[in-house]
């Protein structure tokens, strides 16, 4: 079974607080089919079926990583900011951990233009070029690139539309999978009860504010992405001979 590929634990994902959803008040229709029962007037998920819809997901993230696509991570919320932006670190892959920029997607073009004039202004600090300014002028460079470094930053290697975004939170970051839709981006996406689960192409079933849940599901996301980088860099290897 492909849960068992990943390593994936109902125990662990129950210590991980993966299992616990919203108030029944709060559940989205579509996601009954996740729901195991309810605690204290909380909705609980049948982790069984969160390790199959995950195991899918991480499949797709798998093939796709290692055919040399590109998946964007989306984490905007800010106790797991610091969890996405290690992600990207291991993986090398793009990420957006602050605030979502409406066009990313839809208005890549002018966005890109953004990015390179930041990558510019970095390559000019280092190189030493911006010696030639003021010390105010300096200082306000200063904070243009930090301004820039916020926005831009996770996605300055991001050459092209990714063929995949992760949103971990689909009510904080709707608009990332709306511009995704658009563009004929793959959707994966933790949907917690409160969800509708169709509008991602691959949906994972668990709690989304929980930062335990968040951080085991980036942790899978992260061995699953750099297991498919080293099968990608074989292939382009195998290529060249």
């Amino acid at each position: 079974m492909t849960k068992d590929l990943f390593n994936l634990n109902v125990e662990e994902m129950t210590q991980a607080g993966l299992g616990t959803g919203h108030r029944v008040s709060r559940l989205h229709p579509r996601m009954k089919p996740y729901v195991s029962g309810i605690k204290s007037g909380v909705h609980t998920f049948d982790l069984e079926k969160t390790a199959e819809k995950f195991s899918e997901a991480l499949n797709f993230i798998k093939n796709l990583i290692s055919d040399g696509k590109i998946l964007l991570i989306v984490g905007t919320k800010i106790p797991s900011r610091d969890l996405v932006r290690i992600a990207g670190d291991e993986t090398n892959l793009p990420i957006v951990n602050n605030r979502w920029l409406g066009g990313i997607f839809t208005n890549f073009e002018t966005i890109s233009k953004r990015v390179n004039y930041y990558k510019q202004l970095l390559k000019d600090k280092q190189s030493g070029a911006l010696e030639k300014y003021t010390k105010k002028e300096r200082l306000l460079l200063d904070k243009k690139i930090e301004s820039l470094k916020t926005k831009f930053d996770g996605i300055k290697e991001m050459s092209k539309l990714p063929e995949a975004v992760l949103v971990l939170d689909m009510k904080k970051d709707l608009i990332a999978a709306k511009e995704a839709r658009k563009k004929g981006v793959k959707i994966i996406a933790v949907c917690d009860t409160n969800i509708d689960p169709n509008q991602a192409d691959y949906m994972i079933p668990a709690n989304d504010d929980a930062i335990s849940s968040i951080k085991y599901i980036l942790e899978k996301v992260k061995n699953t992405a750099i297991e498919a980088k080293k099968d990608f860099e074989s292939k382009q290897v195998q290529k060249s001979q």
